[in-house]
């Protein structure tokens, strides 16, 4: 289960594009809350702290309770809004849930086991396909992270989601097909390094073929001289 990540926050009586401007003047982020089919709740959240919490990349799946005066609601944060030049933060959507509240959300995957992969061992490099897999979850269920274990992969091996436990309840959007989320790729560094090699062997069959070129261009000049001379 992912921690749940605490935000204190300050009513707003007063909502509007001019007031949200006027906040983020003062280094306050107009943010909602909305959901449950509950009316929905205008805050506003320190910029510095906000900032500090979505520079988490697993921020957007992660429960959240915000302390607005006496009350605390139970979130996710669903979307931000960000500045298409400077990228500053200019508004937040927080989703409110309950225990039986079922939510779509994407989940970070995380590799353990590297070391005991042989193909990592042999020079391979581990193609990460997703980053990230969608899920589909009881929001009292949502992991922090996906576990994929590399443990005794070879090179050419492959990690679908089917190898990846999942919690019951917890289920990847995608059904239809067993997906890849890593392979081992075989080393590039071979690659670069049978390249080279061939280089050089065309770079010295030409300069043998030159060479051959002016031994008999010598040769005929040789001969002609000595016609010349008779």
């Amino acid at each position: 289960m992912t921690e749940v990540t605490q935000i204190e926050a300050k009513k707003r009586d007063l909502v509007g594009t001019g007031i949200s401007r006027e906040l983020r003047g003062k280094k306050m982020i107009p943010c909602i809350i909305y959901g449950e089919k509950k009316d929905p709740v205008p805050i506003q959240v320190d910029e510095k702290k906000l900032r500090v919490q979505i520079s988490d990349a697993g921020f957007f799946s992660k429960q959240c309770e915000i302390k607005v005066e006496e009350s605390i609601y139970k979130v996710l944060p669903k979307d931000i809004q960000l500045h298409p030049v400077s990228e500053k933060i200019l508004h937040v959507d927080f989703l409110r849930v309950g225990q039986n509240t079922t939510v779509t959300l994407f989940v970070p995957v995380k590799f353990i086991n590297e070391n005991s992969s042989e193909g990592l061992k042999q020079g391979g490099v581990l193609n990460i396909v997703r980053h990230e897999v969608e899920i589909k979850t009881l929001v009292s269920k949502i992991p922090e992270f996906l576990e994929a274990n590399l443990d005794g992969l070879e090179i050419g091996d492959s990690i679908h989601i089917s190898s990846i436990k999942l919690e019951q309840g917890v289920s990847p959007t995608i059904t239809d097909r067993d997906f890849t989320i890593a392979t081992v790729a075989p080393p590039t560094v071979m690659k670069v390094e049978e390249t080279a090699t061939e280089e050089a062997t065309t770079a010295e069959t030409s300069e043998d073929s030159a060479e051959k070129v002016d031994d008999k261009k010598t040769e005929k000049k040789e001969d002609s001289s000595g016609d010349k001379k008779e």
